[in-house]
């Protein structure tokens, strides 16, 4: 083992204990006086933020794809990682070096030192990543930075960015209900919380209640809005690009608009079209083996997107079956109910999951059959859940994983 892949080791064992002594989230005033400690290291950073409810994280990966292609380096952070903590640090598409991941650890965990010997609050878990991903961007340098929030946005770590380039906000819809509200409009409010005076908004337009918030938000501020459609695939052609599922085409659009905007230099339609083709997302609408899909969706808006996408498909010649996971916090029952309804699934396979925010899987099993699932098998753990749903699957049968990014990932490391 290499100096630097025993540091990137120590840095992963260090950052999975954080929860373990750190519940209380700083202000952003107080993350802000940790990046005032690091030498401000997002000056200079060309950065574009990122928030919504569903499809940040493909709009950040389109954005990275075409901008890739047009020649830039491009650095995005996301969130939540599937397998490996390192995923959240993106360069070119791909996770940094294990050398710049430790690098960056490193000196966030000196200034966390310091910063806590004078009285301040040990950064929370997405707090420490978020300022290991402004040390590592400011080594690095790339042309660009996409920037996703974790929760939120008025409030999230990542809204302590001063400048910008734009504000991307992708579809919105209820979720996260007991931190944002519950309602469109209180979500959207928190969401347009990333906008800032005069730096141009590109939103996604198609929910009128969110679009409303946004847009006086951003007249507040005297930010230029540009909304977008599903009019906006045809208009920039993107109904021609061979997505995997069709709300691709829309967070496709976003991003193309957001680059438009911009005026970034060589990005073009035809590059975008290329680089489009070209994007795959880990864990969104993937086939990760013959016949088995694997679908991040984890609240209702994302369920309804992922039903059309299923509907969207050739339909199997044998039956659609599906494993399924969900969190405490997520709204379960509509989730399930919509794909009760909606789906005509055949064995329904349930697992509970290693986090600790983890629904029982009786009681999601349960839940199936309430909402008219013929049956549904629950297993207190997802490798036993995942090896009956293949054991069960004919050669013509298709297995959709859906319900919880945490389940897409522990499915992602048992068949690597």
């Amino acid at each position: 083992m290499t100096e630097e892949t025993k540091s990137a080791a120590d840095a992963r064992e260090y950052l999975l204990r954080i929860p373990m002594w750190t519940r209380h989230k700083n202000t952003l005033e107080q993350v802000r006086a940790f990046l005032d400690e690091m030498g401000d290291p997002e000056r200079g950073l060309r950065l574009v933020h990122v928030a919504g409810t569903n499809g940040k994280g493909s709009v950040c990966a389109d954005m990275t794809a075409i901008l890739t292609a047009a020649g830039y380096r491009v650095g995005t952070f996301i969130s939540p990682h599937l397998v490996d903590v390192k995923e959240r640090f993106l360069l070119d598409g791909e996770p940094v070096s294990e050398e710049l991941f430790a690098d960056g650890f490193e000196q966030v965990l000196a200034v966390t030192r310091r910063l806590t010997g004078q009285g301040f609050c040990h950064p929370t878990y997405f707090e420490f990543l978020f300022l290991m991903a402004m040390a590592i961007y400011a080594e690095v340098r790339p042309d660009f930075v996409i920037l996703e929030t974790g929760l939120g946005g008025r409030l999230d770590t990542t809204n302590v960015i001063r400048a910008p380039l734009s504000s991307v906000i992708t579809a919105i819809s209820l979720d996260h209900t007991a931190y944002l509200g519950d309602t469109i409009a209180a979500i959207a409010a928190e969401k347009a919380g990333i906008i800032k005076a005069g730096v141009p908004v590109i939103y996604d337009d198609n929910q009128q209640e969110a679009s409303a918030v946004i847009r006086e938000r951003a007249v507040a501020l005297g930010s230029p809005v540009y909304p977008v459609s599903e009019a906006a695939v045809r208009e920039l052609g993107l109904d021609a690009v061979p997505f995997a599922a069709p709300y691709q085409a829309m967070n496709a659009a976003l991003a193309v608009r957001a680059l438009q905007v911009m005026k970034v230099s060589g990005v073009d339609l035809p590059l975008c079209h290329r680089a489009l083709s070209t994007v795959r997302w880990p864990g969104r609408m993937e086939e990760i083996r013959p016949g088995v899909w694997l679908d991040g969706a984890h609240n209702p808006g994302g369920i309804a997107a992922f039903i059309r996408a299923v509907k969207a498909m050739k339909a199997p010649a044998g039956e659609i079956q599906l494993l399924f996971a969900a969190v405490a916090d997520k709204d379960y029952r509509q989730m399930i109910a919509l794909l009760c309804e909606e789906l005509p699934l055949g064995r329904v396979t349930v697992a509970q999951m290693e986090s600790e925010r983890a629904l029982g899987a009786a009681a999601l099993a349960n839940q199936f059959v309430l909402s008219g699932c013929r049956s549904a098998q629950g297993f207190s753990d997802t490798r036993a859940a995942l090896a009956d749903a293949l054991a069960h699957k004919g050669p013509e049968d298709r297995l959709y994983v859906v319900g919880s990014l945490y389940l897409i990932g522990e499915v992602k490391a048992l068949l690597a």
